[in-house]
């Protein structure tokens, strides 16, 4: 049944460092040339200036040039766009994903955990609430880069949502630990992951090796790329999620903490 399947194209760029205008024209004709069927388009972590500290000088309103943008290209290709970005709201600082659908609704999710070894608590405000969006029958749970390594956080309670959706600008240096939290969030929560990350170099001299991932509930290899700029589209299957589920019950035995 084509209402079962969902279509999600992700984008793994090279980001221009701070360059808001670079990056927009080149994730623009990215868009552009997808051919295959997309539900979703996912960029990463701040995608249009890359993991910078610099708020106050980067961040914007919600009604600014990048989220406009947003708006604009998931009205033009028809498609529900998803990223993070630097948000300046009341005078505090957020990296918010945004879930920007065509018919102009947008959802957000404000980074819960901030990497403190890179200063981003000194310098944003962290998120308290989690934002599980809904697509073509699919629930997606948002989720922020640093978020991956707090399982609590991702936590399936009451079989809450079928995906895990990560963004990110996770380095090289600690790629194994990328790859291997994503495949264990899908194991623990049976539901398929999504990881979408960038390559290349950053400002302060950090390299990114991508390893873009989908991975299934299983804990297998749907997808995964290595370190060259990508796009990519996955169909996801949710009668064989279903299938699973009902095959290995497993979250039925899950201890009932709750999120405080």
């Amino acid at each position: 049944m084509a209402s079962q399947l969902l279509h999600i194209t992700v984008i793994q760029p090279e980001i221009v460092w701070e360059d808001k205008l670079t990056n927009l024209h080149n994730y623009e004709q990215t868009i552009a040339a997808i051919t295959t069927p997309k539900h979703v388009v996912v960029l990463p972590e701040m995608f249009n200036t890359g993991f910078s500290m610099a708020a106050e000088r980067l961040g914007e309103p919600m009604d600014g040039p990048a989220v406009t943008w947003m708006a604009a290209m998931a009205v033009k290709y028809r498609c529900i766009l998803t990223g993070s970005l630097i948000i300046e709201e009341e005078g505090l600082y957020y990296n918010r994903m945004l879930w920007v659908q065509p018919d102009g609704r947008i959802g957000t999710y404000d980074k819960r955990h901030l990497f403190a070894y890179a200063g981003e608590n000194k310098h944003y405000t962290p998120g308290s609430t989690r934002l599980i969006a809904q697509v073509n029958g699919w629930r997606i749970n948002l989720m922020v880069c640093y978020d991956l390594r707090f399982p609590v956080w991702a936590r399936n309670t009451g079989d809450a949502y079928d995906v895990l959706l990560y963004v990110a600008n996770w380095p090289q240096k600690r790629n194994l630990a990328w790859k291997t939290l994503l495949q264990a969030r899908a194991i623990e929560n049976m539901c398929y992951v999504v990881g979408a990350n960038r390559v290349g170099t950053d400002g302060n001299g950090h390299s990114y090796s991508g390893d873009s991932s989908v991975f299934g509930p299983l804990g297998e290899t749907v997808w995964q790329q290595s370190d060259t700029p990508a796009c990519h589209t996955v169909t996801l299957d949710k009668e064989l999620l279903l299938q699973t589920r009902n095959q290995l019950p497993f979250l039925n035995d899950a201890d009932k903490f709750a999120l405080t």
